[in-house]
Parts: C-alpha cells; sequence; structure tokens
C-alpha cells in the first residue's frame, strides 16, 4: 500500500534566501570574472569589496534574524573595551524556523568563507599580492559574520539552559515550599 509523503518543505523566506546567496555570489563571481574584462586592479578592488561589504551588511542585519533569529553587534563600552551583543528568539521560536532557510544561512556562510580561503591561495600561488589584499578584505567580513553567528547561537543555547535551569528550580522550590506550608 502506498503511503503519502508529506510535501517537502520549501523556503519560507524565499526572497531573503536569494538576496543572502546573491551579493555573496556576485562578490565571488565578479572577482573571478574580472580579470576577462577589466585591467584595472581598483575597479576590481572597489567593486569586489564593496559586494561583499554588502553581502556582510544584509547577512549580518537582514537574513540572519530573518532565516535564523540571530543578531549580534560589538560595541565599545565606556573603559574602551570591545562588548559583543547578541540578540536571539525565544527557544520556542527558534525551534520553528525553517529548516531549509537555515541550512541555507549556515553552509552559504561557511562555503563562502571557504571560497574566499581557495582563491587566496590561487593568489598566493600565482604572486598577486594586490589581490590577496582583495581576498584578505572579502574573507575577513565573511569570517566576522561566522565568528559573530556562532557567539550568538552559542549565546541563545546557554540563555535557554539557563531558562530552563531556573524555571526547574524554581518550579522545585515552590513545591518545597507548599509541601511544608500544609504541615
Amino acid at each position: 500500500m502506498d503511503q503519502i509523503q508529506p510535501p517537502p518543505e520549501n523556503y519560507a523566506n524565499p526572497k531573503t534566501c536569494l538576496f543572502h546567496v546573491l551579493f555573496k555570489g556576485a562578490a565571488l563571481a565578479f572577482y573571478i570574472l574580472s580579470a576577462l574584462f577589466f585591467d584595472n586592479f581598483v575597479i576590481i578592488f572597489v567593486v569586489t569589496v564593496l559586494l561583499a561589504a554588502l553581502d556582510f551588511w544584509v547577512v549580518k542585519n537582514v537574513s540572519g534574524r530573518i532565516l535564523v533569529g540571530l543578531r549580534w553587534w560589538n560595541e565599545i563600552d565606556d573603559m574602551g573595551e570591545s562588548v559583543w551583543k547578541f540578540e536571539s528568539l525565544d527557544q520556542e521560536s527558534l525551534a520553528r524556523m525553517n529548516k531549509k532557510d537555515s541550512w541555507l544561512f549556515w553552509w552559504s556562510v561557511y562555503l563562502t568563507a571557504v571560497a574566499w580561503i581557495v582563491l587566496g591561495i590561487f593568489s598566493l600561488i600565482r604572486f598577486q599580492a594586490d589581490y590577496l589584499l582583495v581576498v584578505a578584505v572579502c574573507l575577513s567580513l565573511s569570517i566576522a559574520n561566522i565568528v559573530g553567528f556562532t557567539k550568538c547561537r552559542k549565546d541563545a543555547k546557554k540563555q535557554f539552559q539557563q531558562f530552563a535551569t531556573q524555571t526547574i528550580a524554581s518550579q522545585f522550590t515552590s513545591t518545597i515550599q507548599s509541601a511544608f506550608s500544609v504541615v
């Protein structure tokens, strides 16, 4: 007897997914194909870094919040120290996030960094220090998002564990108190 299969899960936010991947692909494609069309390093540098910066901004401020429910930023406190700030949805909302959206987010963030590393290796092999600079800037933007979102995800898990521990402790304490108040 044939069992009815549930329909495959689609992307919940296809436009966000598109823009999440679009700037990554545009920066990489422009960098790779620019040597065919331009002989001017400055144009290649400016356009590639601009596309990578747009990607950084979209991931950090838009797609991270929509696709995985996370947001991070860094502030300088009154003492001049760098302080990481994290924001995430509650655990129940995070658990309801679309799996395909989340998968696309994390894989594209990591694969983009890997692609920039490979391009950096090619620049090293070809002794192109100027192009290595482009790759270094783009890779640093990719790594900043990886570090920020990874720390944010760990912080969200830690907050959930603390909340669960506090809830259990509070429930246990109220149960003990009500048991002794009866006596």
